[in-house]
């Protein structure tokens, strides 16, 4: 019998009554007052900043560079920064006490935008001023809430300096965009010694894009319509991360580094990864010599998040197992909805109580070691 098939009789989610939900994806929205509490005095005019531009926009500025326009929800309720969890502690236990999340996972939203800033020094600088904010935000309830350290991904002695100061100590994960920065792919040899390190010190990497639109990022060269960008920079960035880790031979190498795939959904995941077993096989020349499959790899070390209540992931569990998805909500982003995700999962045809209890918090809490 297949045990990811729910049995009628298993339609109630009394049988997970218990089970500790870990969203492994929500986001900070930092406050302006963050720069000029936590950026180095020699820093903060170039702190992340909204400003309205000459046709009424509100657009980003960070070092002194206004970044393009990212068209917000017209609901102002949608908005992140309506949301006081976006940046309260308090606020957002109680938000997340609603929606039934014990644990969240939580990641920039204007430090998506220190990925672009071209001056190494400066980018590490905001890195250090963000990781010290998260990292006071989340000691507020360190049994409830965790946060990555963002590193400066434009210079590799850098990112190892700050992955030193803070991971293990507030801090769990290193978040990088899969996107080419400063020229390098995932894959590239100067990257080793990250690698290396994240693997000694049991950190996960997680990767997570954002349309930015600052960064080398599919779509942006040939669309200027913002809802074909996101539709598409979100999963192909990723899934083109994924394959340069995989068949890069970095998971290979460093068969301890666990990476977490976030913000795409997870129906991509089978076609990719049974593609990557292909042209393994029949291309394989060409690349990297793998000792096992892509599929080997991704399934021993790679974790993606499903968004919300997505309808694929009873098909992914079939393709892939249940023992690399991970629930998340996205929250305060406007993306996806808040309240009602967790029972989403909790009631989903097709999965077995034991796929969604790993699904709902079981993988995301092995990931982190949480």
């Amino acid at each position: 019998m297949d045990t990811n098939i729910m049995e009628p009789n298993q339609n109630s989610t009394d049988a997970l009554a218990g089970v500790r939900v870990f969203d492994s994806d929500g986001h900070f929205y930092e406050p302006a007052a963050v720069w000029d509490e936590y950026l180095e005095p020699r820093f903060r005019h170039a702190g992340p900043r909204l400003v309205t531009d000459n046709q009424g926009h509100v657009r980003a500025t960070i070092a002194g560079k206004m970044l393009p326009y990212i068209p917000m929800p017209p609901s102002s309720d949608t908005r992140p920064e309506k949301l006081l969890g976006a940046f309260e502690p308090a606020a957002r236990i109680a938000d997340m006490d609603r929606a039934g999340i014990d644990v969240m996972a939580i990641y920039p939203t204007k430090g998506l935008y220190f990925f672009g800033v071209e001056d190494p020094i400066l980018c590490a600088a905001l890195c250090r001023a963000y990781n010290d904010w998260a990292r006071d935000y989340v000691k507020v309830a360190p049994d409830r809430m965790l946060a990555a350290a963002v590193l400066p991904q434009r210079d590799v002695g850098l990112m190892l300096e700050e992955a030193k100061r803070v991971l293990g100590k507030g801090l769990q994960g290193a978040f990088l965009r899969p996107n080419p920065i400063a020229g390098r792919h995932l894959d590239d040899p100067a990257l080793e010694p990250l690698w290396s390190l994240l693997e000694e010190m049991g950190a996960p990497l997680i990767l997570h894009e954002g349309t930015t639109q600052d960064v080398p990022q599919i779509g942006n060269d040939r669309y200027d319509n913002f809802l074909y960008k996101h539709m598409v920079s979100h999963p192909f960035e990723q899934m083109m991360g994924v394959m340069e880790l995989v068949c890069g031979g970095v998971l290979e190498r460093h068969p301890k580094l666990n990476v977490m795939i976030t913000e795409c959904g997870v129906g991509w995941a089978p076609y990719w990864v049974d593609r990557l077993d292909d042209h393994a096989a029949h291309w394989g020349y060409c690349s990297y010599k793998l000792k096992e499959s892509p599929s080997f790899y991704f399934r021993r070390q790679v974790f993606i998040s499903a968004e919300g209540n997505e309808r694929l992931i009873p098909f992914v569990v079939q393709e892939l197992g249940d023992d690399n998805i991970c629930f998340s909500s996205d929250y305060p982003h406007p993306d996806h909805d808040f309240l009602g995700v967790v029972d989403g999962i909790k009631t989903m045809q097709g999965l077995s109580v034991e796929s969604k209890r790993k699904i709902l918090g079981g993988n995301a809490a092995r990931l982190f070691s949480f």
